[in-house]
């Protein structure tokens, strides 16, 4: 029986660190787009892309290990079904769950390692990477922000910009709002250049060819318009960096400061049906490795397929219907329809209960 089981873990062990590796690389590949263009385009330097791409691999990992777990599993029975080892092995009398059962073990362990990795090392790679970004963005602006977008991380200024390439700036628009009914002041230009000032947490904006609305001395209500051929100004990353380094989100939180924010909230009136949502992704998600591994448990010795392509398929199709029940568990958590506690555990409780039903039939069968 010993020498079985160490058979049925050796054929499991070595498709779930392929999976995992493929997986891992194929998520970070989809990345390096987003990556080369902050070194090529944008100019970052690859110390701060290389902090990002290391404090995304974290993230990474909270997925694709529940996948690559069902995946081995597939692969591996799959494969001993496909070649009749199963019914061999059933045919001699031999109990399938005692053969099984170390696999749920596994399962079991490599979920409990998630729950501490989504609580301690999740949020400090979230919050790590805000911070990253915020640095990034003192030193080169351009790269924390976004063409064809409103862009209100500057305290008294909402920008917009047409295009940008590295920290030259094409067809500006500068709104600074006045206060209510009064029209907001603007400033356009053709072109434009950021020049980071970091150890005043201050970025001068050099504007070429465009006009500016003055208040008119006799009434501040009023603007008259300016030409201008180069027309300088400063922003202030106050407000960015009061988003983005003090305040932390709740993903970058852990559950105890989850915790800790729920009783303050609380506190203040306030619903905490959010963070308690939170609480609970993190430690469910983390048992997508054991639910997932009981689901495809018995799905891969009844389908009997050992193809690669077709195993990898059901398994991205079983990850799919999973996820799409999260996140609606998610929605009507969040929408107050559902508590917390019970919607974000539906989709683990739903893939278990199959999962265990046909177990046992495939163990009394």
């Amino acid at each position: 029986m010993r020498i079985l089981r160490n058979y049925f873990l050796k054929e499991f062990i070595g498709p779930l660190f392929l999976a995992l590796g493929v997986l891992t690389f194929v998520m970070i590949l989809g990345n390096l787009i987003k990556i080369a263009d902050l070194i090529i385009n944008k100019g970052v330097d690859i110390v701060n892309v290389s902090k990002l791409l290391v404090f995304m691999i974290p993230y990474l990992l909270t997925y694709t290990l529940p996948i690559a777990a069902l995946t081995a599993v597939l692969l591996s029975l799959g494969r001993l079904s496909g070649d009749n080892e199963i019914i061999a092995i059933r045919a001699s009398g031999v109990n399938m769950y005692s053969l099984v059962l170390p696999l749920h073990v596994v399962g079991l362990i490599l979920s409990l390692i998630l729950v501490v990795f989504n609580d301690r090392v999740i949020p400090y790679a979230h919050f790590a990477t805000r911070k990253t970004i915020m640095d990034i963005g003192v030193k080169n602006p351009t790269a924390a922000l976004e063409p064809g977008v409103f862009i209100n991380s500057f305290e008294k200024y909402v920008l917009f910009i047409y295009r940008i390439e590295k920290n030259k700036l094409t067809n500006v628009r500068i709104y600074e709002p006045q206060g209510p009914d009064r029209p907001a002041r603007t400033i356009v230009a053709k072109r434009g250049e950021f020049i980071a000032v970091p150890e005043k947490n201050m970025i001068k904006l050099k504007l070429m060819e465009g006009t500016s609305d003055e208040p008119d001395p006799e009434n501040v209500s009023n603007f008259y318009k300016l030409n201008f051929k180069t027309y300088f100004m400063t922003l202030n990353l106050g407000q960015m960096q009061d988003k983005n380094s003090i305040e932390k989100k709740p993903k970058d939180m852990t559950i105890r400061e989850l915790r800790a924010e729920i009783e303050k909230i609380k506190e203040e009136g306030i619903d905490p049906a959010p963070l308690i949502t939170e609480i609970n992704e993190k430690v469910s998600l983390a048992f997508a490795c054991f639910v997932l591994m009981v689901f495809g448990i018995p799905l891969a010795i009844i389908t009997r397929r050992r193809e690669k392509s077709i195993n990898f398929g059901i398994a991205f199709l079983t990850v799919g219907v999973y996820y799409l029940m999260l996140l609606g568990s998610e929605a009507l958590s969040i929408q107050g329809h559902l508590d917390p506690r019970i919607a974000m555990w539906i989709p683990n409780m739903i893939m278990a209960a199959i999962g265990t039903v046909l177990t046992f039939k495939l163990c009394a069968s």
